[in-house]
């Protein structure tokens, strides 16, 4: 009988490569040159990121990760919940590589688009986010602020307050945080371009350091601290208040 290669480790990676190559292909589709969606708009990217969250929670689950983060954050969080700390080497580094590969691929898919796209910040944009206004402490805020609202409101998805001990129905919860990640998308993601998710930022912003881009500029490594140290701060203090309420 031939061994199932399914695993935590390969379910955060494909789970998350997923992710970013349907989130970071949408901003591609919409900020490269050529590109049938140019210009597509806010609204597009916003509603794309949303169905990447539930198309990668889906894949996550399927390749044996029972509880699909795809996200520092959220691994950070649910360890200060449960105080079980053993996922964190397993789900963060394969939440990265898999960021990194989502983030490869798009630049595979649009290869051809990079040289006639003159914008170098449109460029890394594909990659990693940019803020709106560049500044430190009221970008950190507003990560903090945005991760604060995922970890919370999925947590009161997944309670047992829906549903009793049981949850949700099976298959129901990935939908709602797809919506979720939309909401905060449209309503939260201006002012930095929500990375809420320290993976989806880090991973690709190598990724854009490592490849050949066709006219591309430096990777902005001074801002990266924000989108990492926002989101799991965000994240932690939610589980905290969740943690001393006793929410579950």
């Amino acid at each position: 009988m031939q061994q199932s290669l399914v695993s935590p480790f390969m379910g955060e990676f494909m789970g998350t490569m997923v992710l970013i190559l349907l989130g970071n292909g949408v901003v591609a589709d919409v900020l490269l040159k050529r590109s049938k969606a140019e210009g597509a708009g806010w609204l597009t990217i916003a509603a794309a990121w949303g169905i990447a969250v539930f198309a990668g929670v889906f894949t996550s689950t399927a390749w044996g990760s029972i509880d699909a983060n795809l996200n520092p954050a959220i691994t950070v969080a649910a360890a200060i919940v449960t105080h079980d700390t053993h996922k964190l080497a397993v789900y963060i580094p394969a939440q990265i590589l898999g960021a990194m590969v989502g983030a490869f691929l798009v630049w595979i898919l649009y290869l051809p688009h990079w040289a006639p796209t003159e914008d170098a910040d449109a460029k890394l944009g594909c990659f990693c986010t940019i803020p709106a206004i560049r500044k430190p402490l009221a970008n950190v805020v507003a990560e903090v602020i945005g991760t604060f609202i995922l970890f919370l409101v999925i947590s009161a998805i997944t309670s047992k307050a829906f549903g009793g001990d049981h949850g949700l129905a099976i298959g129901l919860s990935p939908f709602l945080v797809g919506f979720l990640v939309w909401g905060i998308g449209m309503s939260l993601g201006g002012v930095t371009g929500y990375a809420i998710n320290p993976a989806r930022d880090f991973g690709p912003r190598l990724v854009h350091t490592l490849l050949p881009i066709a006219g591309k500029r430096n990777s902005d490594w001074g801002y990266a601290w924000v989108p990492i140290i926002g989101p799991i701060v965000g994240a932690a203090l939610a589980a905290v208040m969740i943690r001393a309420f006793g929410i579950s």
